[in-house]
């Protein structure tokens, strides 16, 4: 991937949450190869004990369907109200119907998603970490 001086780095953190573990594998990957530093956890309990420990994830892309105490719905909402700076993108196999019950400035992906498409968007969201303000989607 071709990276100009604007391009990712990897001292920006991305978290992926995902409990089919070769999906978060490939997940993973895909991160990195971005040129990301990639972290992944396998429910939203797991995810909350690392944003906890670690002050330097900026992006998190989680599943919704996932066991645990809560799923990738309301963990999204958890993280917008603890840690608002940190952008979302929510995706998931099913259908979500209405958006609205995602957190405001998150981005939903059905599954199977394109990874370019998803690239693209963790691109456009960390731009505007770099430009001290999210360019929210209307």
């Amino acid at each position: 991937m071709d990276q100009s001086q604007s391009g990712p780095s990897s001292s920006t953190v991305v978290l992926v949450v995902e409990d089919n573990h070769l999906i978060l594998m490939s997940a993973l990957d895909l991160v990195a190869t971005a040129g990301y530093e990639s972290v992944g956890a396998e429910s939203a309990d797991e995810a909350i004990a690392i944003l906890e420990a670690r002050s330097d994830v900026k992006l998190v892309f989680t599943d919704i369907e996932m066991p645990g105490t809560i799923d990738g719905a309301k963990l999204a909402h958890y993280i917008r109200n603890r840690w608002p700076p940190i952008h979302l993108i929510v995706a998931s196999g099913k259908e979500i119907k209405d958006e609205s019950q995602l957190p405001t400035g998150s981005t939903f992906f059905a599954k199977p998603y394109d990874n370019d498409t998803i690239l693209a968007e963790m691109a456009r969201m960390l731009r505007a970490i770099d430009a001290g303000k999210l360019e929210m989607k209307v």
